[in-house]
């Protein structure tokens, strides 16, 4: 038992290390080398769980999309607020995280989206699942606030997440480009129209 929990702390150690060096450099620009020694493992112990640095990189997504997926099912679980009020928790709290970071973003979606979709088939496949993950979920908390009537917008629920997750994950780029809050500004405020 000991040694499988061991196992698994090493993985999930390898995973955030990744996680926390490719939101600062990139996934092209990290070495396999760099991993390891700010993980404190061996390289063998790389190779045990992932059969190459794209897989490692696989497995980094899917990690991160299934936390993403719990946060999001927590949020939209909220029953202190309306629905139309977790969204925009949901959009408020990408904002300020954006705000916090100085435009510098943490999410893995925003970093990798465009330096990997060409390089890596089974990557590019991991970043639109978890994409469709999230918009699947902000889909059906959209379709819940129209039908209690917090958001009046008759929109198809599933086009209007993918319009704003599309809108924010642009407004990202663009604003982490400049280093200026205003494309994530403009999308809030945009958010708060569609969503009414």
């Amino acid at each position: 038992m000991e040694k499988t929990v061991h196992f698994q702390d090493t993985k999930q150690r390898i995973l955030a290390v990744g996680e926390s060096l490719i939101v600062g450099r990139g996934f092209s620009a990290l070495g396999l080398s760099e991993i390891l020694t700010t993980a404190k493992v061996p390289k063998g112990s790389f190779y045990h769980y992932f059969q190459s640095k794209e897989g490692f990189g696989v497995a980094l997504l899917e990690r991160y999309f299934s936390e993403y997926d719990e946060r999001l099912t927590i949020l939209f679980a909220d029953q202190t607020m309306t629905m139309r009020e977790r969204v925009m928790s949901y959009f408020k709290g990408w904002h300020a995280t954006s705000a916090e970071h100085a435009c510098n973003s943490t999410c893995l979606v925003v970093k990798l989206a465009a330096e990997v979709s060409d390089l890596s088939e089974p990557m590019r496949c991991a970043l639109a699942l978890g994409m469709s993950r999230i918009t699947g979920q902000l889909a059906a908390a959209l379709s819940l606030a129209q039908a209690e009537g917090s958001v009046s917008m008759q929109m198809d629920a599933a086009q209007l997440a993918e319009i704003l997750y599309s809108m924010w994950v642009g407004a990202s780029l663009v604003a982490k480009v400049k280093h200026d809050l205003l494309p994530l500004d403009l999308a809030l405020q945009q958010t708060e129209l569609l969503v009414s």
